[in-house]
């Protein structure tokens, strides 16, 4: 079996840029690192469920919300607080 150049790596990669777009190829290639992490994490054994939710939210830690006020505070606004 012949090896792979970067000639045919470099033909592989045009195709998928013709076939998927230049806005789909990066969430694919997310997709498929994620794929081959969780594959070698497997294999070996690891358990990387605290490292996974970091990634998947960046929100992981319990915080609250943040609330945007729009405009200026007037009386009837509830973030106004006790203006008279």
């Amino acid at each position: 079996m012949p090896n792979i150049g970067p000639m045919e790596i470099m033909i592989v990669l045009v195709i998928a840029l013709v076939v998927f777009g230049p806005k789909r190829l990066p969430e694919l290639g997310k997709s498929v690192g994620k794929g081959i992490r969780e594959f070698r994490g497997s294999v070996s054994g690891e358990s990387s469920d605290a490292s996974d939710a970091s990634e998947d939210s960046p929100l992981a830690v319990d915080q609250p919300p943040v609330v945007a006020a729009h405009g200026p505070a007037t009386k009837t606004d509830p973030a106004a607080g006790s203006r008279a």
